[in-house]
């Protein structure tokens, strides 16, 4: 059932809230509580920034009452796995935008949820993603661009975010070169086999995440959804050549980890066709011995050589010399 918001309740605990204040000016004024933060905002010349961390559903309930917010954001924003995307209900917006962290050598992607209205923003995050503290402190320290109200705000979090993009791929980067560089010099095991399947796959869960926010920053850019600031939209459009580049790092990085993929196969058995021809060619040189061992061990009384006096030492030396021979055409034809 869509959340309402005559059934907000008239209290919360302090659970899942990040941050509460109210800033003027560009200058923060107060910290403010959720019951308080809906009047704050409506005040000329004010702005509520409200950060929540996987908050509860009478939370949000209090959130949407205080800001009158659309009873799909709501439900959109108590639930992660959405699909980064931009909407407009009224004269708010609803962001999200996947977050991406290294947690044990796997890519993990969080969410942020980003209501953005008339004198406030409210972010909620679920999953894997670092604090907002420092885009907050960074703002704060730059009053003259806080002025800019709700839109540096929501500039300052999505440039936060893809940024964050930035050493997760450095990261894979550094291991992927590694991996390449062991390719051509052996074999690779099966775990380094294994770990390149998991990156490769990791990599594409965070393109799915990446594209979709370019196309969001896009809209933002250029004025389709929301009036923005003009002095903010050239952000946003860095915000974009950002995310275009972390999408040619991850193309670039999932080719790459492809190649090394294949090389490995290709080398794997380049290395299994050598074996088999030293096999073949061992087999072919230990044939001539055991033919003419075979032959004369028929016992057969009527056997022409049997009572030739040097006839051991021929057949011994035979064998010798026709072994020595096909060694010699083996070894030049490099089979051995």
């Amino acid at each position: 059932m869509p959340v309402t918001a005559s059934s907000a309740p008239t209290s919360v605990s302090r659970s899942g809230i990040v941050a509460s204040n109210a800033y003027a000016n560009g200058q923060r004024v107060a910290d403010v509580t959720v019951d308080e933060a809906g009047a704050w905002a409506r005040r000329e010349g004010h702005l509520v920034w409200l950060g929540l961390y996987e908050p509860t559903l009478e939370l949000l309930q209090q959130v949407q009452a205080q800001f009158n917010l659309h009873p799909l954001a709501i439900e959109d924003a108590l639930s992660a796995h959405q699909r980064p995307k931009l909407e407009r209900y009224g004269d708010c917006l609803f962001l999200v935008a996947r977050t991406a962290q290294l947690v044990n050598g796997r890519i993990t992607l969080g969410e942020t949820h980003l209501f953005v209205g008339r004198g406030f923003v409210v972010t909620v995050r679920h999953g894997a993603s670092v604090s907002y503290t420092p885009v907050r402190e960074q703002t704060e320290a730059c009053p003259k661009l806080l002025a800019h109200g709700e839109d540096y705000i929501l500039y300052a979090i999505l440039d936060y975010i893809v940024d964050n993009y930035a050493p997760v791929l450095e990261t894979i980067m550094a291991e992927v070169e590694g991996i390449e560089d062991c390719v051509l010099k052996r074999e690779l095991l099966q775990s380094e086999v294994e770990r390149l399947y998991l990156l490769r796959r990791d990599l594409l869960r965070l393109r799915t995440a990446v594209v979709p926010l370019v196309e969001v920053c896009r809209k933002l850019e250029h004025d389709e959804m929301v009036a923005i600031d003009e002095e903010m939209q050239p952000r946003f459009r860095d915000v974009s050549d950002h995310l275009r580049r972390a999408q040619d790092e991850i193309d670039a990085l999932r080719e790459v980890l492809a190649f090394a993929f294949e090389a490995s196969l290709m080398l794997g058995q380049a290395q299994q066709t050598v074996i088999t021809r030293r096999l073949a060619a061992w087999a072919a040189i230990l044939a001539v011995p055991t033919a003419i061992a075979g032959l004369y061990g028929m016992n057969f009384e009527n056997m022409p050589e049997l009572k030739w006096q040097y006839g051991y030492y021929a057949v011994v030396a035979g064998i010798f010399l026709i072994c020595g021979v096909l060694y010699w055409r083996f070894k030049k034809n490099r089979w051995l």
